[in-house]
């Protein structure tokens, strides 16, 4: 390991262990999730740099703020939720699993096969889809109206997968476009882009994570496993229901759990950015 690469991954360690520190204190963060959480950030700043690793930072910590953010209101809600907010290694990873694997690989390919803007580009869009998607379930169960299935316009129980609504929508593009603008401000100053693709890139990070998000209700609507508490007569993505009831499956396929679907729906976030960033930034 040569030299720069130590300083990096060290300066990694310390900026996750600070995070990881403070947000285990807070109940953000289990025991696993506080190690996948010093592993994910670790990776990301130290092969991706400190603007990979502040937008990192920017997603984490405005999620783990608004998951405390009237606690008592979402509590009725939470019954339906597979994980509370006490995040674990399966959430870290299915959040931020796939922007450490982008910055293995934008370290590892030549820039000669793929240039690292083009990872730049994907990063942001994932975690601009992870923060829209997390900022519009954490605010849009506090919707005074209630959500409609995104497949059908049906109305729905606030919490129920692939419900959405305007001020869930709006609170998602609000979580891409504070991503975009992290890295629009962040990148020029870094010297990863020139000043003049501050705006289209504000605007990539906006626009990726309200199409992440909403990949993300789509499949929560259609393929995400969802359960029937016969008890309680609640739809809920839980195997076993807060009332102690062992659910039964009601819709969707067995092995598509949330985390998967953050995963996929995040996927699909990066590579909308990457088209985006090719478009307005050509």
């Amino acid at each position: 390991m040569n030299r720069e690469l130590f300083l990096s991954l060290s300066s990694g360690l310390v900026f996750s262990l600070l995070i990881t520190f403070l947000a285990y204190r807070r109940g953000s963060l289990s025991q696993s999730g506080a190690a996948g959480a010093l592993v994910v950030g670790t990776i990301i700043f130290g092969l991706g740099g400190w603007v990979w690793g502040v937008a990192l930072g920017v997603f984490f910590v405005s999620s783990s703020l608004l998951s405390h953010f009237k606690e008592r209101e979402k509590a009725a809600v939470a019954e339906k939720f597979e994980k509370g907010h006490r995040r674990d290694a399966g959430q870290v990873f299915a959040n931020g699993g796939l922007g450490a694997l982008i910055a293995v690989l934008s370290a590892v390919v030549p820039a000669a096969v793929v240039p690292r803007d083009l990872w730049f580009f994907l990063f942001i869009g994932v975690m601009a889809t992870v923060t829209a998607d997390t900022w519009a379930t954490e605010l849009g169960t506090l919707s005074r109206r209630p959500p409609r299935l995104i497949t059908s316009g049906r109305t729905v129980e606030v919490g129920t997968s692939g419900g959405v609504s305007p001020l869930g929508t709006g609170v998602s593009f609000a979580g891409g476009l504070l991503i975009g603008l992290t890295a629009g401000l962040l990148a020029p100053v870094a010297g990863l882009l020139p000043w003049s693709a501050a705006l289209p890139l504000t605007l990539v990070g906006a626009l990726s994570g309200a199409a992440g998000s909403l990949i993300d209700s789509l499949l929560g609507a259609t393929v995400q496993q969802i359960y029937y508490c016969d008890t309680c007569g609640k739809e809920t993505e839980r195997q076993v229901h807060r009332c102690g009831t062992t659910t039964r499956p009601l819709r969707g396929w067995s092995w598509m759990n949330n985390d998967l679907v953050n995963l996929i729906s995040s996927l699909g976030g990066g590579l909308a950015a990457a088209l985006l960033a090719a478009w307005l930034l050509a």
